[in-house]
């Protein structure tokens, strides 16, 4: 990547704050896993740190959802953390047998989520 790219990028996550921050994070993760997926052959060594990455970013999502200070209804929380479960199991399996299209899932999930987060849901992803 050259530097003008770098420093645009480093600004562009500065300036990004809440939903929208939370938005472009699920979606950064939905493309590594969408780019290992597409060039399974080249890149299904980068699988590992890409589920470790994208349960990170999920760990965040849940323990939110359990905080007194969270103001979404217990229904849309219980969801989540449902939601969130899902993809602790699919990545645990995935490492236990790894198939390009078992990924699927866990991009989609991604980029409903964020769409919902942008207010989009049901719209095409933006690229990241």
């Amino acid at each position: 990547m050259n530097t003008q790219l770098q420093a645009y990028a480093r600004t562009a996550q500065a300036t990004l704050q809440g939903r929208e921050l939370e938005a472009h994070v699920l979606l950064k993760s939905a493309a590594r896993l969408q780019g290992i997926r597409d060039n399974w052959e080249q890149r299904q060594g980068e699988l590992p740190d890409a589920l470790v990455t994208n349960r990170k970013i999920w760990t965040i999502f849940v323990t939110s959802m359990t905080d007194e200070d969270c103001k979404l209804p217990t229904p849309l929380r219980a969801n989540i953390v449902q939601l969130g479960m899902f993809v602790f199991n699919r990545s645990l399996s995935l490492t236990m047998d790894a198939k390009p299209e078992r990924l699927t899932v866990l991009i989609d999930i991604n980029h409903n989520i964020a769409a919902g987060l942008r207010g989009n849901a049901g719209d095409a992803p933006e690229p990241v």
